[in-house]
């Protein structure tokens, strides 16, 4: 197998196992979902750790949308639908929701829009941007700039990590949070072992897994600041806005 450059560092990289294109996040092999006979090969760099998939780099939209992102994403992502962007509003209008009249947030793959539709009704500044399948015409270089830039599960879901910061680093104002949730691997990728972890699914599109390393490595060539606030929610910022304080605390996400 081909050692490749690692899309977040450069680092050399190798072969660390191979898994079905059916497993997913939800555990389900059965009639819908039984073993495909596709291996998915995962290569991890040995100097930032990050995990991913390459054959999805040349992968076209089209047939992420056939062979992932169709009708039967629902039953192994039963949330994504309509009870996590609820979820969602409800977080950061407990975490934000006092200052939200200093608030211009921006929700970077938001799909649909319905976490922004949720913050609008709670009397928010919000909208909603999303690259893939995008068809209502909005251009990124028109939207403006935001101090509060959410991306809930989409950094697993990029191929090409650079391109995604790429397009965040052009939507930060000069004071700016990054909030945003992805699993990271740490103590859940272990050398000489398996690669189990349930959240290593490429039917769920989970094809780019962080380690806090590479989280890190990528903040630092877009001279940002990396913070973790946990295995799911982390942080970027250029300068840190004083309504984020909140984050800082332990008991947070309590």
């Amino acid at each position: 197998m081909q050692n490749y450059s690692c899309p977040v560092c450069d680092g050399q990289s190798r072969l660390f196992d191979v898994v079905d294109f059916n497993r997913n996040c939800a555990g389900l092999i059965n009639e819908k979902f039984p073993v495909s006979g596709i291996p998915i090969y995962y290569s991890i760099c040995t100097e930032c750790d990050f995990l991913f998939a390459p054959e999805f780099w040349n992968w076209k939209e089209e047939e992420y949308i056939e062979r992932i992102y169709n009708s039967d994403y629902v039953y192994v992502d039963p949330e994504y639908l309509d009870i996590r962007s609820k979820n969602q509003a409800e977080l950061l209008e407990k975490l934000f929701g006092n200052f939200k009249n200093m608030i211009r947030h921006i929700d970077y793959g938001g799909g649909k829009g319905d976490l922004s539709k949720w913050l609008v009704s709670m009397g928010w500044n919000s909208i909603s941007y999303d690259p893939f399948g995008q068809i209502d015409g909005k251009h990124l270089n028109d939207l403006g700039a935001f101090n509060l830039i959410t991306a809930f599960e989409v950094f697993e879901h990029v191929p090409k990590p650079h391109d995604l910061m790429k397009n965040i680093k052009n939507l930060m104002k000069d004071e700016c949070l990054v909030f945003f949730s992805t699993g990271i691997h740490d103590g859940n990728v272990v050398e000489g072992k398996r690669l189990d972890w349930w959240y290593v699914s490429p039917r769920n599109g989970h094809i780019s897994i962080y380690s806090s390393n590479s989280l890190k490595k990528l903040a630092a060539k877009y001279e940002l600041i990396f913070g973790s606030l946990g295995s799911s929610f982390q942080c970027y910022w250029n300068k840190f806005p004083a309504w984020a304080e909140i984050l800082t605390t332990k008991e947070v996400f309590e």
